[in-house]
């Protein structure tokens, strides 16, 4: 896969398909940092260290035709990890004291994010961790920790696509 690849590429190599509304001839971004699609989330492994693998754990090498990660809240659309044959490991068998992680990628080449609805994103080679986004919901209230008098304390919710 090369460094300006389009959504057009893209599906075809993958054979996963976008919709119809998407511009297909555009350059697919890539970002070696954080960076959402939809509800998920890619962090580089240093930011969170604290999410690690199982001892046990198995990467599996990401087939050019991909690997999906997550599917929509509603149940439609999935997040598919698409890589080179080779390049690229995904240990789905991680600890994560937060409960967000879905996995952590590994990857020598770009890779890839697609989906259906959002198009794909591009990910530089690295360490990265995927997982489900949380957002701050203040309309639920829960008993406020000792060290404060505060009673309108809100928890987090994982947000939907």
């Amino acid at each position: 896969m090369n460094s300006t690849m389009t959504l057009s590429d893209l599906t075809a190599l993958s054979g996963l398909e976008v919709f119809d509304y998407l511009d297909t001839e555009v350059s697919i971004p890539i970002v070696d940092g954080v960076q959402a699609q939809g509800d998920l989330i890619v962090t580089p492994a240093d930011i969170l260290p604290m999410v690690t693998s199982y001892p046990n754990a198995r990467p599996e090498p990401v087939p050019q035709a991909g690997i999906e990660l997550l599917r929509s809240a509603a149940g439609g659309n999935p997040h598919s990890l698409v890589s080179e044959a080779g390049n690229c490991t995904w240990t789905s068998g991680v600890i994560d004291p937060r409960g967000l992680a879905l996995g952590i990628l590994d990857t020598h080449v770009v890779a890839y994010l697609i989906h259906p609805e959002h198009g794909a994103t591009g990910i530089a080679p690295g360490r990265y961790v995927i997982g489900r986004q949380q957002e701050f919901d203040t309309t639920i209230r829960r008993t406020p920790p000792a060290w404060t008098n505060d009673s309108y304390w809100g928890r987090g919710r994982l947000v939907a696509d």
